[in-house]
């Protein structure tokens, strides 16, 4: 099992399948999903793996997605989505800063 994950908090990724693009606050060195969650998924990534809480732009929700179905994104733009507040300070360089009184993970 690997479990030094590519991505950092804060940082932009990008879905390689679905496309939608979000921004990481968490990450497991493994799948801790349930087997009903995982199986009732459309695939099934290998579990033994960094996988990523991404609040997705534009949703309500957040995602937990295994590291290779993530790409970094390039585009620079912000995530609109209602918890960003509640994890990063700021926007600077392409990429949030985490706030100060929040540790990672962070409890949702």
């Amino acid at each position: 099992m690997r479990t030094e994950a590519r991505f950092e908090v804060g940082q932009l990724v990008q879905h390689r399948l679905y496309a939608y693009r979000g921004v990481v606050v968490g990450f497991d060195p493994e799948c801790r999903a349930d087997d009903t969650w995982y199986w009732s998924n459309a695939t099934q990534p290998d579990r033994d793996q960094p996988w990523y809480h991404v609040l997705v732009h534009g949703a309500e929700g957040a995602a937990y997605v295994a590291e290779e179905n993530l790409d970094a994104y390039e585009g620079g733009e912000q995530v609109l989505h209602d918890l960003v507040r509640r994890f990063f300070a700021s926007f600077a360089g392409g990429r949030y800063q985490p706030r100060k009184d929040v540790t990672f993970p962070a409890p949702w």
